[in-house]
């Protein structure tokens, strides 16, 4: 497996809003939608492949923080992960770990933080993976019930 962070260019946009349409259609994740180039322009994007192909993704962008003081003084400087999607085929892998792992690594010179938000309908399974495997610590929660 391959990681590395991309440009964004018009073969990178194409694989990204293809794998956006697949992950979609799962319909794992409470109101995703397929992205556009404006969901993803202006953002950092790290790409894993295997085989000549793009198996995973994840981009987000630098942020600073504002009434996040449970956490952070405002102004810390942080990484917000928009999105991190493997592949059907290649989940429970190592992939999607691998991914943040390298994520972290490149941002790390200017970042305090990652942090990430997630819309799941597997929600034991993310969490098992963001807060056991990946050591991330849990914040908040925002539930919803339609009446």
């Amino acid at each position: 497996m391959l990681l590395r962070e991309a440009e964004l260019n018009d073969a990178v946009l194409e694989t990204l809003i293809a794998l956006s349409k697949e992950w979609e259609a799962e319909q794992s994740c409470h109101g995703y939608r397929a992205n556009a180039r404006a969901d993803i322009e202006g953002n950092r994007i790290f790409l894993a492949e295997a085989d000549g192909a793009v198996i995973g993704y994840l981009f987000g962008k630098r942020c600073k923080s504002e009434r996040q003081s449970s956490i952070m003084p405002d102004a810390t400087p942080y990484f917000e992960v928009e999105e991190l999607y493997v592949v059907p085929s290649r989940r429970s892998r190592g992939v999607g770990a691998a991914l943040f792992a390298y994520a972290e690594q490149a941002v790390k010179p200017e970042c305090d933080y990652i942090l990430l938000s997630t819309a799941t309908k597997n929600w034991r399974a993310i969490f098992h993976f963001y807060l056991d495997e990946l050591d991330m610590q849990f914040w908040s929660a925002r539930l919803y019930k339609r009446i």
